[in-house]
C-alpha cells in the first residue's frame, strides 16, 4: 500500500530490504526501536506501519 501510495503521488523513494540487508535492519531498529515494517523515514521523522495521514502531512500531499 506504500508503494502505491508514493507512486501514484510522484514521491521518490530509497527501498531497503531488512529482511536481506542486515545494516538496513539494524538502521530501522535504531531509528524506529522495533522490528515491524515498512518504517519510513522522511527528514529524521519516523513512521511505522503505513500512516497515510502522517505520510501525506509531512510530503505535503493533500
Amino acid at each position: 500500500m506504500l508503494k502505491e501510495f508514493l507512486a501514484k503521488h510522484h514521491v521518490e523513494y530509497q527501498e531497503k530490504d531488512v529482511a536481506l540487508d542486515v545494516r538496513a535492519r539494524e538502521e530501522m531498529a535504531h531509528k524506529s526501536h522495533q522490528m515491524g515494517v515498512p518504517v519510513v523515514d522522511i527528514d529524521g521523522e519516523i513512521f511505522v506501519g503505513f500512516n497515510r495521514s502522517g505520510i501525506a502531512r509531512k510530503l505535503g500531499i493533500k
